[in-house]
């Protein structure tokens, strides 16, 4: 109904993907929990005048509360109230496993744990602590290179826990605002050189807190720049730092108004290159020779690799095999004696793992960006003009910004984008991401449960790019895309990825992504009368898979796609055969599709379609086109006032009731048709 509109990616809300398998509560189980729970046991060792026996409760609290089930039984006791003051416990590590325990509690225990926290005051305590983590920085010193800093462990439990609830509660968000926390975390931010952990945490909660919050933008100052510019232009190879550049990226375009207008395009062409350095890296290579170099250094130490797995990942940190760890939780406890690299759940011990898993984040990241920058809807993106035309070459190379003393007056990024966007080639670079993950690599990652966890994250990596594949295709022309030429290769590519199994992949994310980039992809090649290699017996069959898809999206996706397909035909000769199939298709979901957004689309659809043309008229004719819209219309109105109301937004009401005064003035148009 309609142009396909792309969709903005939010930073993710708590959910239970991703959580460790016994982490997910399970309606069904047994809710009499109380006997069984240690909560009331762990929360009073809490007040132990002992420092080991609190941190010993504080860690077992941590690892119990991955079980969420068990949480409701530390909720009412009042665990929350109890857990706050010991962020600021004489002893640093009761001090960091308090933080620990509170963070895993607001990853597992979701949106109403953190609301409840701040209900309870956490801000609090965490913002005193933040702060006097950031003073004792500098006076903290580690003797070894290979010790532990324990200040900026308990820094980094605590800026973890403060990302987890600003993403999850705004109210928590405005007393960021209001504590002048954005210094704090950049403090964290620039520990980059010698302990990248802390500050990708760091640029996670920024990423997040940085998002549609306009309340912040006064508070970004030259130090803040200055900070986020040290960063992006910093030369570690790394893939945690890549990720880290990554992420400073997306937070340099969430505050974009308040960038210098005179350096504001250069700012924005070193966003666009950073994206594209990091999408240009071949995961498909990478992760062979990590596994290998960790294969390696195995042997070489004497270490079995399967050994180290089971040792590094307890069950019920892992979850089931293959599955990934949340990288919301804490996997620091002492009480097992395990090093965790908090950011991701995954040991020191297993550096190539977390290389690895660190360059996939960065990559999916690196489109989510993108995406964003193709469908920003800041209402000052179009008026952005006047001040973009600065000089880049009177700008030093080392240097971004050299000071905030003209905030821009909105000026036209869109525009910028666009040219940054084809300058570092990012069209061809999301296209080359959109391809299969690498066989080798899926075969290097299946046999070993820590490393299978990757071949999701490479298939979120291709389904993000099909998406930012998507919005490149809705909001840029032919030229900018290539030419004629290069659309002809993007479809027969997107027809091999479709096509080229024995099967039509019936993964919903993937038939979501891979439908809304050929949709948009056919309605480009309609608009310019570009012959299409898909004939339409293969789109039929991919619409016929997407049928039976539950997202109601992917299923939208193939009507339109349809709809498109018909209506090139009918412009055509000798094609009313192949009409009718498609317009049968179209009445079918019309009739039986049980969502109305559906229904509606495929309405839509066949108005397209049947609206014109010789083969059109002769096909509706053979499929008593006519006579079953006249069926279909008092049924399709009666849906409408039966489940309309409740059901759905006022915008789909809207464009439902457009499709109803429409299906009228059509059946009007065809017995006219008829009478000729």
């Amino acid at each position: 109904m309609g142009k396909s509109k792309t969709t903005k990616f939010k930073r993710p809300q708590f959910n239970a993907e991703g959580l460790p398998v016994n982490a997910v509560k399970d309606e069904d189980e047994d809710e009499n929990y109380g006997e069984s729970c240690p909560a009331a046991e762990l929360l009073e060792k809490l007040q132990s005048p002992s420092a080991d026996v609190r941190e010993f409760a504080c860690a077992s609290i941590s690892r119990v509360v991955q079980q969420s089930h068990t949480i409701p039984g530390f909720l009412q006791r009042d665990a929350v109230r109890r857990l706050g003051p010991m962020l600021l416990d004489s002893s640093v590590a009761v001090r960091e496993t308090a933080t620990g325990a509170l963070r895993n509690l607001s990853a597992c225990g979701g949106q109403e744990v953190c609301e409840d926290m701040v209900k309870h005051d956490v801000m609090t305590p965490l913002t005193v602590l933040l702060r006097e983590c950031c003073s004792g920085f500098e006076i903290s010193v580690v003797p070894m290179e290979d010790k532990r800093n324990p200040v900026e462990h308990v820094a980094n439990e605590a800026v973890n826990l403060l990302w987890n609830l600003c993403e999850s509660n705004t109210q928590a968000v405005s007393i960021f605002n209001k504590a002048g926390l954005l210094d704090v975390v950049v403090q964290c931010l620039e520990k980059y050189p010698h302990n990248v952990e802390l500050a990708i945490s760091a640029a996670h909660c920024l990423h997040t807190v940085t998002e549609d919050n306009p309340e912040l933008l006064c508070s970004i100052n030259t130090t803040v720049l200055g900070a986020l510019e040290n960063v992006l232009l910093s030369s570690q190879e790394s893939m945690a730092h890549t990720l880290l550049r990554a992420l400073t990226a997306g937070i340099l375009w969430n505050i974009k108004s308040s960038l210098p207008a005179a350096h504001q395009a250069q700012i924005l062409n070193t966003v666009v290159a950073t994206l594209s350095q990091c999408l240009d890296i071949d995961a498909g290579a990478i992760i062979p020779r990590l596994r290998q170099a960790e294969e390696d250094r195995y042997l070489n130490t004497g270490a079995g690799v399967e050994n180290e797995t089971s040792k590094d990942f307890p069950v019920d940190e892992m979850g089931e095999e293959g599955e990934e760890p949340n990288p919301k939780i804490n996997g620091n406890s002492k009480a097992v004696n395990i090093d965790y690299d908090v950011s991701d759940l995954l040991p020191r011990v297993r550096e190539e793992l977390r290389e690895a898993t660190a360059l996939l984040t960065a990559q999916q990241t690196s489109l989510e960006i993108i995406v964003n920058m193709c469908c920003s809807d800041d209402p000052s993106d179009d008026e952005w003009e006047e001040s973009s035309s600065s000089d880049e070459s009177e700008l030093g190379p080392d240097s971004l910004c050299d000071g905030v003393s003209s905030l821009m007056s909105p000026l036209c990024l869109s525009a910028e984008v666009h040219g940054a966007l084809i300058m570092h080639c990012i069209p061809q670079k999301v296209i080359k991401k959109t391809e299969f993950p690498s066989p080798e690599a899926i075969k290097i990652c299946h046999p070993n449960p820590a490393w299978k966890c990757l071949i999701k994250r490479l298939e979120r990596v291709q389904t993000r790019a099909l998406t930012c594949l998507h919005s490149i295709l809705s909001t840029m022309d032919v030229e900018s895309l290539g030419g004629v030429t290069a659309l002809q290769e993007a479809a027969l590519h997107l027809s091999s990825l479709v096509f080229g199994e024995s099967e039509i992949p019936n993964d919903a994310e993937f038939l979501e992504a891979v439908t809304s980039a050929l949709r948009s992809l056919l309605q480009t090649i309609a608009s310019k009368n570009i012959p299409q290699c898909m004939t339409p017996q293969q789109l039929l069959s991919l619409s016929e898979a997407a049928s039976r898809c539950d997202v109601v999206s992917v299923r939208v996706n193939a009507v339109a796609i349809l709809g498109i397909t018909g209506s090139i035909l009918a412009r055509e000769k000798d094609t009313a055969e192949t009409i009718q199939l498609i317009g049968n298709a179209l009445l079918q979901i019309a009739s039986k599709d049980t969502d109305l957004v559906v229904n509606g689309e495929a309405l839509d659809a066949l108005f397209d379609v049947f609206a014109d043309g010789d083969e059109a008229e002769m096909a509706a004719k053979n499929i008593q086109l006519l006579p079953a819209l006249k069926a279909l219309q008092p049924v399709f109105k009666a849906k409408i006032r039966k489940e309309g109301r409740g059901k759905y937004a006022p915008q789909q009401l809207c464009v439902l009731d457009n499709v109803k005064t429409n299906l009228r003035r059509f059946i009007s148009y065809l017995e006219k048709v008829v009478k000729k």
